[in-house]
């Protein structure tokens, strides 16, 4: 029997779903970061390619993972306010739930060349175990800090100071061309080795280089924020307040997207500092768009239904998550079928979709007889062992 939820959770899940559906199609897109392509495909298909491509990056690419993030937020929310009507303290077990996060990043990144966005979480989710007690403005006002990336600011400021500084370099081009040669050897061994060990460093460094990591934090604790003040448990205020998000977002957007487009141009600095906030903004603003919609729009029953199937995806997010990069390494590496060099973006959406359909029917299959996925009743079990 599934367990019944209240509709604040059916829209969360259904909107973790959406995600994670997301997530799936710019992964697939991107060949799970092995760029490996078809190199004679007819004009037609090019140009059909090139739209598709367009199409998923410009909708999902960093907007997908960061509603997974805002949503990673808003569950800490949830678990330590039931933690809490029993008069307990949920952020001691919520740091060695990270432990184990960093055990799923590891086996989700074996099979997911350049690391994984998990072990971004683990790290940076010690943040909600911080701010667990202060106060909702504090929270807030720390959320507005990160999402403004003062790293990327110092940077830009330091330059404009002395002409002569230069950005860190992470080594992160060097990493990931080491890994891609190792997802190229078709050796499983090296595959592995390579992904767990250089493709983990490779990834969280990335994320430190492209503003990922204060924004992530800053993601977490508008999830956390919002997930206090309800504004998930959607009424007539509520649906006000979202439509002002909406409009907000969806204003902020075109001329965030001009000013990145214009101080990119020049491949200097500014570009690689200030580009990187504006780029964050820009997908930030576009994601809030993204998720009012999503929230406005549920409250429509027609909308509700077409969309009831998510909430089985988004209720085993974890599983179809990890799941989704063992598919895609059977799917495109040499270490299995390597059809990467036969699928173009259009053909490997089609593959996204399919593999959606079948993980969908696998969760309604699943949560049919169980209350939770595989993957999030290990981690249910694991972060309360001890616990009578």
């Amino acid at each position: 029997m599934t367990v019944n939820k209240s509709p604040r959770i059916e829209m969360v899940d259904a909107l973790r779903g959406f995600a994670v559906l997301a997530i799936l199609l710019v992964h697939n897109i991107e060949h799970f970061i092995y760029p490996v392509y078809p190199q004679d495909a007819p004009a037609w298909l090019s140009a059909l390619d090139a739209c598709v491509c367009d199409v998923v990056f410009s909708l999902f690419a960093g907007k997908a993972y960061a509603i997974f993030a805002l949503l990673f937020g808003f569950t800490f929310y949830i678990q330590s306010k039931n933690r809490e009507v029993k008069g307990e303290d949920f952020g001691w077990r919520f740091l060695w739930r990270l432990v184990l996060l960093l055990i799923f990043a590891t086996l989700n990144a074996a099979f997911f060349p350049g690391g994984d966005v998990l072990l971004l979480f683990a790290v940076v989710g010690v943040v909600l175990f911080v701010v667990r007690r202060w106060s909702d403005r504090w929270v807030l006002a720390l959320a507005v800090f990160f999402a403004l990336q003062p790293i990327e600011w110092y940077h830009y400021i330091r330059h404009l100071a002395d002409a002569s500084y230069q950005l860190p370099d992470y080594g992160v081009g060097q990493m990931y061309a080491e890994v891609s040669a190792a997802t190229a050897s078709g050796s499983l061994w090296e595959f592995v080795r390579c992904n767990v060990t250089l493709g983990q460093k490779a990834s969280f460094m990335w994320a430190v280089g492209a503003g990922r990591l204060l924004q992530t934090a800053g993601l977490f604790l508008t999830g956390y924020y919002i997930g206090r003040k309800e504004l998930f448990v959607v009424d007539s205020k509520k649906c006000s307040l979202w439509l002002k998000v909406l409009v907000a977002s969806a204003v902020a957007f075109a001329p965030l997207h001009s000013l990145h487009a214009l101080v990119v141009k020049d491949n200097g600095i500014a570009a690689n500092t200030v580009g990187v906030v504006l780029d964050m903004w820009q997908k930030l603003s576009f994601t809030f768009v993204l998720v009012s919609s999503f929230v406005l729009m549920y409250q429509s029953r027609k909308v509700r239904a077409f969309v009831a199937p998510l909430r089985y995806y988004g209720r085993m997010s974890l599983t179809n998550y990890v799941s989704q990069s063992l598919i895609g390494a059977v799917i495109y590496f040499p270490v299995a079928l390597n059809l990467a060099p036969y699928c173009g973006y259009t053909v490997s959406t089609v593959i996204a979709f399919a593999v959606f359909a079948a993980q969908l029917a696998f969760c309604i299959w699943w949560l049919k007889r169980h209350g939770q996925g595989p993957l999030e009743s290990l981690w249910h079990k694991l972060t309360w062992i001890g616990k009578r």
